[in-house]
């Protein structure tokens, strides 16, 4: 008897377990009716896959301000709507949050900052705007980079207010100065921003529903009201708002457009997230908004071919070098991106490797991700290196030497780094990933004014209409600083966010 009871309290505790785990994702992340139930939605998810997002039937017909994408700028602009006392809603064409912000790596530009006075490092917004502006060849919309620089700083301050800590300080390429944050233990910054966020609009009870398709963005008397949108790709709905935010991403997916914008670029792989698909960007074309630099596509240097997986900029920051099949540098590895990638598509191969050794490693903990898939070859030592990659393993002993005796004197008589040469390389073992160009991020988009409204091919703007993030033009201009799409998102989707709210205050 009780050998059949033992048994039976098993089963139920199972059962109940069970119902518990299926349950978890139908919760509304808004509901008030159990105190446990809140506290789950506050808590951080340990990915954006596991998030529990709105149910369907929590939708209203309208809200003060619809955001279309929940990218970083998209939850940014909610959060500080929210702030502001009004009543935001997010709508998600993807089943998760984040967007192309979920696959940044190298981390987040900002000057001025708190934790740069902390580690000593001296920088200014003024370099930081000539540094940019020299990156894109000059094209930079100059109001919008002006605004950007003088409130990274801040940007920085809030993430840290709302818990999201990015105080360890790398360099990218086209920068003299140590101002790309990262999380604290080094981590890559997407994954790690994205959970922050989400975190902060279940605790401020944002609605965010995922498989929200927006299809047209409504206007009535030459204002913005609303949106159509498809849920789960079939229950179609209007909702009216007073102002709409739109932060769906650039193009970088699309590659019907890339061909058109781009034509050279059409054989390439992307790096990009599969709803970056330009949806924004035409959605606002339709109400007559104007873009610019359509054509300015980065490619990215070092990008894995075969999986088209990004391999960020930090490994080069932390020390990391470029080695052609034949075993040997040949350009400024922190160069500008655009620079780079030529040097690799001028190499015999059209390919590289990304050299670099275990402090590397230890610093840049973005590479764990890269030997989880797959990507990483190791050898106890340069010539082991060598013989995993099939380069000449005198050549690559003899230019491994030479870039520690670099690094050491602090000067590269060959290509003219200076940068990311804190470290040298030499300790064991060692580490290579091949690489080569792929389409990264697309510069140009719709054209906004600081306040991040859209404007007309007149310079007007139109009213209730807003956008931030990637399908913005003009902020980079021909070549985007590694590091400054991060920043970008969080700064004016704060300000994009800010300025809606400001707009529905003034007419309700």
């Amino acid at each position: 008897m009780k050998k059949k009871l033992v048994t039976l309290l098993f089963v139920m505790c199972g059962l109940v377990i069970v119902l518990a785990g299926c349950g978890g994702k139908e919760k509304d992340v808004s509901k008030k009716d159990s105190s446990k139930e809140k506290t789950e939605t506050s808590e951080a998810t340990t990915g954006a896959s596991e998030t529990s997002y709105t149910a369907l039937d929590k939708l209203k017909d309208s809200y003060d301000i619809v955001i279309v994408g929940s990218g970083g700028a998209g939850m940014s602009a909610a959060l500080e709507a929210k702030e502001k006392g009004l009543n935001p809603v997010i709508l998600e064409k993807m089943p998760i949050a984040g967007g192309n912000t979920m696959k940044s790596s190298s981390g987040m530009n900002a000057s001025e900052t708190k934790f740069q006075k902390e580690q000593g490092i001296e920088d200014n917004n003024d370099l930081f705007y000539e540094e940019t502006l020299a990156g894109g060849h000059g094209t930079n919309d100059k109001e919008l980079l002006r605004y950007f620089v003088d409130h990274s700083g801040e940007a920085i301050d809030w993430l840290d207010s709302i818990g999201i800590r990015l105080n360890n300080i790398t360099i990218t390429g086209g920068m003299k100065e140590k101002r790309t944050h990262r999380p604290e233990d080094g981590s890559a910054v997407g994954q790690y921003l994205v959970n922050g966020l989400v975190k902060n609009v279940q605790k401020q009870e944002i609605p965010l529903f995922v498989n929200a398709d927006v299809t047209n963005i409504t206007e009535k008397d030459g204002k913005v009201n609303g949106v159509e949108v498809t849920f789960d790709g079939k229950e179609k709905k209007t909702i009216k708002a007073d102002a709409v935010v739109v932060t769906t991403g650039g193009f970088g997916a699309n590659m019907e457009m890339i061909s058109e914008t781009n034509p050279e670029l059409k054989d390439y792989v992307t790096t990009n997230q599969k709803g970056s698909t330009g949806d924004g960007i035409k959605m606002i074309q339709k109400l007559g908004g104007v873009t610019v630099d359509m054509n300015e596509i980065q490619i990215h240097p070092t990008v894995q071919q075969e999986k088209s997986y990004l391999i960020g900029e930090v490994v080069r920051g932390e020390g990391g070098i470029l080695v052609s099949s034949d075993g040997q540098r040949f350009v400024n590895e922190l160069d500008t991106r655009d620079k780079v990638s030529q040097s690799i598509n001028q190499t015999a191969d059209k390919y590289a490797y990304l050299v670099f050794d275990s402090g590397v490693a230890e610093r840049a903990k973005a590479v764990e991700q890269y030997k989880q898939q797959g990507f990483v070859k190791e050898g106890k030592t340069i010539a082991d290196l060598a013989k995993e990659i099939n380069v000449p393993s005198e050549e690559l002993e003899a230019t491994m030497t030479k870039w520690n005796d670099n690094v050491n004197s602090k000067s590269d008589s060959d290509f003219g780094r200076t940068t990311g040469m804190d470290h040298d390389l030499t300790k064991g073992p060692y580490y290579a990933i091949k690489i080569a160009p792929g389409i990264h991020y697309t510069m140009g988009g719709v054209k906004i004014n600081s306040n991040t409204e859209v404007l007309t091919k007149e310079g007007t703007p139109i009213k209730g209409l807003y956008a931030a993030g990637e399908l913005v033009g003009g902020l980079h201009g021909q070549n985007r600083i590694g590091g400054n799409s991060v920043a970008e998102i969080i700064i004016f989707g704060r300000q994009a966010g800010e300025q809606s709210a400001a707009f529905v205050n003034t007419i309700k």
